[in-house]
């Protein structure tokens, strides 16, 4: 469950979002407590925004670095620390968050707050993350995620 530090912190970058989706700030102002868990992405394009870093999830797809704030971890904190555990990548996110939703990402899952944020990073950037392999060894038993940039024109909207 997240703390109230946490939660402060997400109403701020919720208020700072350049879009917002599904009436997320009200969403988050009528929860009396926190006890559904924060989520944090990171949405990695390269310098000429052409490309766009996405990890393979083995249930959701092709999906940007994110996951859960930790408790005590502000979203941009949990965002960083996602995109390096999950790329290998060590970027400076934006300064003004992208986006913020409610989202549930299974279908049985309760809905949650996701703030999504931006990082723009050349490709020539070696990717690892997870597992401390790169993309192209890592097993397809593993439940890490593989790591590809890919076109703009293929990322749905």
């Amino acid at each position: 469950m997240p703390d109230q530090a946490t939660i402060d912190a997400a109403a701020v970058d919720a208020r700072l979002a350049e879009t917002e989706y599904d009436d997320a700030q009200a969403w988050l102002h009528a929860r009396s407590t926190a006890s559904e868990p924060l989520a944090a992405e990171v949405w990695v394009t390269d310098p000429e925004h052409r490309h766009v870093l996405l990890v393979r999830h083995r249930v959701r797809g092709r999906v940007p670095p994110g996951g859960t704030v930790e408790p005590g971890e502000t979203p941009r904190a949990a965002a960083a620390r996602e995109l390096f555990e999950e790329t290998g990548l060590l970027g400076e996110l934006l300064s003004v968050p992208a986006a913020v939703a409610v989202r549930s990402f299974r279908a049985a899952w309760t809905p949650t707050l996701s703030l999504s944020y931006g990082a723009v990073i050349s490709r020539d950037a070696p990717l690892g993350g997870e597992t401390g392999r790169t993309s192209t060894d890592r097993p397809k038993r593993h439940p890490a995620l593989v790591l590809s940039w890919t076109s703009g024109s293929h990322v749905r909207t």
